[in-house]
């Protein structure tokens, strides 16, 4: 008799780790999250506040590619955490795109057409 095959796929591995921005003011603590809620540990907004994204955009200005992935291996982390406090009253994926990817600086800008 042969084994039966399993459905269950492998489970990823830990992703990127939330130690970004690394600006920090003497004193207080840095703009990073604070786990498994996804706060900011200096001001306690959801993370990445207003503060952590200005900062991530000037550590990697120039290197816009690396903050996107950096923000999209956070964005899975958020889910996976969030997900496991609270299984059916998480935030939508698509919340968490916008919150965690949208507004990096790699957008395009609109560009008029040309008459």
């Amino acid at each position: 008799m042969r084994p039966l095959l399993s459905t269950r796929l492998p489970q990823p591995g830990p992703g990127p780790r939330p130690g970004r921005p690394r600006h920090r003011i003497e004193g207080r603590p840095p703009h990073t999250p604070l786990r498994p809620h996804w706060g900011c540990r200096s001001c306690g907004q959801p993370w990445p506040c207003a503060t952590a994204r200005l900062l991530l955009k000037a550590e990697y200005e120039g290197a816009q590619q690396s903050l996107s992935i950096y923000l999209a291996g956070l964005m899975y982390e958020a889910m996976r955490d969030l997900y496991h406090l609270d299984p059916r009253g998480g935030p939508s994926p698509r919340a968490m795109f916008d919150r965690f990817v949208a507004w990096g600086p790699y957008r395009r800008p609109l560009v008029e057409p040309v008459p």
